[in-house]
């Protein structure tokens, strides 16, 4: 076993163990705070040019198979655990987390103090890291290396992740609406979770237009999940002005949530460390419940939390905040039909709070057909 290196662009150096596969990655430093779904995050588009820690200290115990993917390959740019499983033990299992991650040619690396880590980046805030094993590059070198690498602030990652042709992913049982779904890195439990409640989904590349959304005669159109810096998807923020002016059902979430909030002109920021887990709390402020929901996301938006505010679109209001930092959480068009949270109602892996989000979707479908 080799040696590897953690190296921040702060100059920082944590030494560890290779895992997964040799060589160095580059990415932003990021830490995810579920217990379980590791294979779902390693999947998420979202977490593309990101080098993800696991503060869960034993990872890899339950293997990995076809079924729980969110889509075709590993994104994460690197990932970091303290304790990988030595056995893999679940009936679903079809291989080992280590394997999994050679065959894809993902650096990680293992035996570091995931604790400290988190801590480091919690106060001094998200920011760009390398995974360096079986190389011979002096400390100084590698931190060289790691600052002459890319920022999230600014990137523009959706092309990469983006499906590069439509494809359907059908109603379960008898079709109730149709939903243009752009894809922006969207996750392979969105449309599921759409399809099972009637809703025959279209998902299309991030650069569709609004010809091609209208050419389906869509019920709504949702936007998804995806990666990098919103104020980079200037034509899609223009995309969804004009489904706005044909008052189309909206619903977006993540990155859909911060382009919709910029379609509307409010402005978007970069978290000191984001979120990024599952078991983060959020106020529904017109019920007053408090949801356990699913998170990954290094920008917020700025709206008004303590009252409604206007665009040219009607008046709004923010339905939910973070219980944790304040950050806006979701936000609603009271005079249009669209709607927008900042979390995953799709809840791969867990939990399922906020599964009432795409119902909420449907009635919105159906409130617009009957008028």
């Amino acid at each position: 076993m080799s040696k590897a290196f953690f190296v921040l662009d702060d100059g920082r150096i944590f030494e560890g163990n290779s895992w997964g596969a040799q060589g160095k990655a580059f990415g932003e430093a990021v830490f995810q705070t579920g217990m379980t779904g590791y294979q779902e995050t390693l999947t998420d588009p979202s977490y593309h040019k990101q080098i993800v820690v696991m503060t869960a200290p034993h990872i890899g115990n339950t293997g990995v198979n076809s079924t729980d993917n969110e889509s075709a390959k590993i994104w994460v740019a690197g990932f970091v655990v303290r304790n990988p499983s030595n056995s893999t033990s679940n009936w679903r299992s079809e291989s080992s987390l280590e394997s999994e991650l050679i065959e894809q040619n993902v650096v990680g690396i293992q035996g570091v103090d995931t604790r400290a880590i988190t801590r480091h980046l919690r106060d001094r805030g998200s920011m760009r890291v390398g995974i360096f094993s079986n190389l011979e590059l002096s400390r100084e070198e590698m931190v060289v290396e790691v600052r002459r690498s890319a920022p999230m602030s600014g990137a523009f990652l959706v092309p990469d992740v983006s499906a590069k042709a439509a494809y359907i992913v059908p109603a379960v049982g008898e079709t109730r609406f149709v939903v243009a779904a752009l894809d922006l890195g969207i996750k392979a439990a969105t449309p599921r979770a759409l399809a099972e409640r009637g809703v025959h989904v279209h998902v299309l590349p991030f650069d569709a237009t609004i010809e091609d959304i209208t050419a389906l005669n869509p019920d709504g159109v949702f936007i998804s999940n995806g990666p990098g810096d919103p104020a980079t998807m200037l034509e899609t923020i223009e995309l969804v002005r004009e489904v706005l002016l044909q008052e189309i059902p909206i619903f977006g979430i993540c990155f859909g949530h911060q382009i919709l909030g910029r379609a509307l002109g409010f402005e978007t920021y970069k978290l000191t460390f984001g979120h990024r887990g599952i078991n983060q709390p959020v106020l529904d402020k017109n019920t007053g419940k408090v949801e356990i929901t699913s998170h990954n996301h290094g920008f917020a938006l700025k709206a008004p939390t303590d009252s409604a505010f206007s665009t040219v679109y009607g008046r709004g209001e923010v339905t939910h905040i973070s219980l944790n930092d304040g950050v806006v959480e979701g936000l609603q068009l009271l005079d249009r039909p669209a709607f927008s949270v900042q979390y995953h109602p799709e809840a791969a892996a867990g939990p399922h709070d906020a599964a009432y989000l795409f119902d909420r979707f449907v009635d919105l479908m159906s409130k617009k057909v009957r008028n």
